[in-house]
């Protein structure tokens, strides 16, 4: 979409096709989900149809209590998952893996094998299932790996379910693995999150064993639901957008005068067309095992939510793969793009990803589940001290785990929890973090009903506390809501960061407490010393618990006056990934070595150099071909007009300064590309962070100015002479 006449050709053709039918030709059919639901995993039920009875006990065993897997019966294993695939179309397998790119990757190897008589068989050994070997060294690799050391393996995941993924004309055997280098380095998101899984394992079992609940459990694990926040628009808008189609952001565009301020939008109808396609998308996740639970119009013109039921946090970070792939995959069926950039539009509300995280153990057991007289339920007070203590204590690497270059445009906005980590209780545990400071708990508040005053409407039994939407880590109900995590990112790593720092503080806490009772405990024992430890916790860690407003100004000015850390750019954040304390914490409980976690502040800030060049590229070439352009025509069209009227002897004053004002304004836009060209000419940096911060301070503030005055000439240009579209046609046409 190169000249003004393409775009409105654009505009005509998307209006024809809404007029037409907002859908495509063929729905899909609807069928039950009990019919789909799992249709595509080679899940339990699969297996124990179709694998021998002991060798499904011993599979079993390692996907529900983490026992180490028994190499023996990889072949059985693989003979059946292959006779499964086969069945069900497939004619190709994968090891699909999460590099540290962030998205995931796969490299396709066929079943089909020559059998040396001019003909072919299936083949699909153990091994092939167990191991694979990919190229090293063309991922992100912070210096794990040379560009000339390529070796690195796949490894079999069996805690996460085998799936089909289903193409147009094709079918793939799709096997979770995990990625690690020749040497045995993580190179991926899944290998540390399985560590600090088990971290949080060996200490929580710790606890529960002092408390005499382990009867019966053989695992604690994490758990996670993932809501996903996403745009749609409408494809051929997307492809005549330079920025989107390489950034996923605008970087130019005017703000239209109607956008979120009338709040139609949130819980709104949703349009016919993306209705159609939501239902696409639940079709397809759940034949994939995904439980999709939740749909709504979001906040913003154009914004979406999906969000699943909780799952083991390694089967969600997998899962939540899944739905972002899906959600990209199924749009261009009806016409529209799925953008999970945190802010593809300026202005409007961005896009997060709230991180719903908790304890439970394999009996079904939520640890973070307060149940009635909570003050009596001191089991669950030490889980809930423990994450305060680990917030407070790790609030510098929770920050630096959502640290990217497209959540600096979110975080702290009023649509966002502020860059300052601090937890959100509500009044019930508020007020027995209180007792427990004073050194006595007695009772648990009480919500009562809440009565709306109409003989017809039933009495709503009322919740102990609000909820608060501009806290980053609010405890809501029986589980902590992470919301600063960012919609285009993996769930993997910011729960890697918050089992690892859990883990830290249930072995603080077990430790102590193990030393209190001593080798004969008794429950006076235990009562005394948690009460004491957790008076201790709540004293030394209480800072960190904010109930009011995170986007009040004086929030920030009381946060610092507490301590609390407040890193407002990822460039700052990245830092808390080099410190001493992190590569200690780590280390201790092997969920990453010095090693491995450098690798990653090395990835992560080379990102952000990538990111924000890309994007400063991207704004100067929209700059000088698309914007400039317009500009000038429609500049000349001015002058053409003030020519003509002067020449027919007719006052043109207003249109003359018109023009002078116009030309002088276009004067400014040149300059501003001059400006973003030679702040980005001085990045060579050798030191990588002063690179991210030179692009930081320099670059993206002259690329704002660049789009103010781009976004001022958009509001002047004759509308038949703008070539991109605009912010009205992209969030409400739909």
């Amino acid at each position: 979409m190169s000249d003004s006449v393409s775009r409105i050709e654009t505009l005509r053709a998307v209006a024809e096709w809404h007029e037409n039918g907002a859908v495509p030709h063929e729905v899909p059919k609807l069928e039950s989900v009990q019919s789909i639901f799992g249709r595509d995993v080679f899940g339990e039920r699969v297996m124990r149809e179709r694998l021998p009875k002991e060798i499904f006990r011993s599979v079993l065993r390692t996907i529900r209590l983490g026992e180490p897997l028994d190499p023996s019966i990889a072949e059985t294993v693989a003979n059946a998952m292959k006779d499964w695939a086969i069945e069900n179309g497939a004619t190709h397998y994968t090891h699909w893996f999460q590099p540290l790119t962030g998205s995931t990757a796969e490299k396709h190897d066929s079943f089909i094998w020559p059998d040396g008589h001019g003909g072919v068989v299936t083949e699909f050994s153990g091994s092939a299932l167990v191991q694979g070997e990919p190229d090293a060294s063309s991922f992100p690799s912070g210096g794990v790996r040379a560009t000339f050391e390529a070796r690195g393996y796949t490894a079999w995941d069996p805690t996460s379910p085998v799936f089909l993924n289903r193409g147009t004309n094709s079918v793939t055997l799709c096997i979770p693995t995990a990625f690690v280098s020749y040497t045995g380095e993580a190179l991926d998101k899944k290998v540390p999150l399985l560590r600090s899984m088990d971290a949080v394992n060996e200490q929580a079992m710790r606890i529960l064993r002092l408390f005499g609940t382990d009867k019966g459990v053989s695992r604690v694990f994490t758990t996670c639901g993932a809501e996903q926040e996403y745009f749609l628009i409408d494809r051929r808008f997307f492809v005549g957008r330079p920025d989107l189609l390489l950034c996923n952001r605008t970087l130019f565009g005017s703000q239209p005068p109607k956008d979120q301020q009338l709040e139609d939008h949130y819980f709104g109808s949703v349009p016919e067309r993306v209705l159609t396609y939501m239902a696409d998308c639940e079709k397809e996740l759940y034949s994939l095992g995904v439980p999709i639970k939740t749909r709504h119009n979001e906040v913003a013109p154009a914004q979406f939510e999906i969000a699943p039921v909780f799952e083991n946090a390694n089967v969600a970070a997998d899962h939540q793969q899944l739905v972002m792939q899906v959600l990209r995959k199924v749009a261009p069926k009806y016409g529209l793009q799925c953008l999970l950039h945190e802010k593809p539009f300026a202005g409007v509300n961005g896009s997060g990803k709230h991180n719903n995280w908790s304890m439970a153990t394999d009996t079904g057991v939520n640890l973070l589940d307060p149940r009635e007289e909570t003050h009596t339920n001191m089991q669950f007070l030490v889980f809930l001290c423990a994450v305060i203590r680990a917030v407070d204590m790790h609030a510098d690497i929770i920050r630096a785990s959502v640290a990217h270059a497209g959540n600096d445009h979110r975080l702290g906005a009023n649509e966002a929890p502020p860059a300052i980590i601090s937890i959100f209780l509500g009044d019930m545990l508020q007020d027995l973090i209180e007792q427990i400071e004073k050194g006595a708990l007695k009772s648990t508040m009480k919500g009562g009903k809440l009565d709306m005053g109409a003989a017809s409407l039933p009495q709503l039994p009322r919740h102990t506390g609000d909820r608060n939407r501009t806290s980053p880590f609010a405890f809501t109900g029986n589980k902590f809501e992470f919301r600063a995590v960012g919609s285009s990112q993996s769930i993997a790593w910011p729960n890697v960061i918050l089992n690892t720092v859990v883990a830290e503080s249930l072995d603080f806490i077990a430790t102590e407490l193990e030393s209190a009772v001593g080798k004969t405990p008794t429950e006076e024992k235990l009562k005394n010393a948690v009460a004491k430890l957790l008076q201790k916790i709540v004293k030394d860690h209480k800072r960190v618990v904010f109930n009011g407003d995170g986007y009040d100004i004086a929030w920030h000015k009381e946060a610092e006056k507490r301590g609390l850390p407040n890193f407002k750019d990822s460039v700052s954040a990245f830092a808390a990934l080099k410190s001493k304390k992190a590569a200690d914490l780590f280390k201790k409980y092997k969920v990453l070595s010095k090693v491995e976690l450098e690798s990653r502040y090395h990835i992560y800030v080379e990102q952000y150099i990538k990111t924000v060049s890309i994007e400063a590229r991207t704004a100067v070439n929209m700059a000088k071909t698309l914007v400039l352009p317009a500009a000038l025509r429609h500049q000349t069209e001015l002058a053409e007009t003030v020519a003509a009227t002067q020449a027919a002897d007719i006052d043109c004053a207003q249109i003359r300064d018109e023009l002078e004002d116009f030309a002088e304004l276009t004067g400014k836009f040149k300059d501003a590309i001059a400006a973003v060209e030679k702040s980005f000419a001085h990045n060579g940096h050798k030191d990588e962070h002063a690179h991210a911060a030179q692009l930081r301070d320099e670059v993206l503030p002259r690329m704002a100015d660049l789009r103010e005055l781009g976004d001022e000439l958009e509001n002047r240009v004759a509308n038949d002479l703008w070539p991109l579209p605009t912010y009205r046609e992209m969030l409400f046409v739909r």
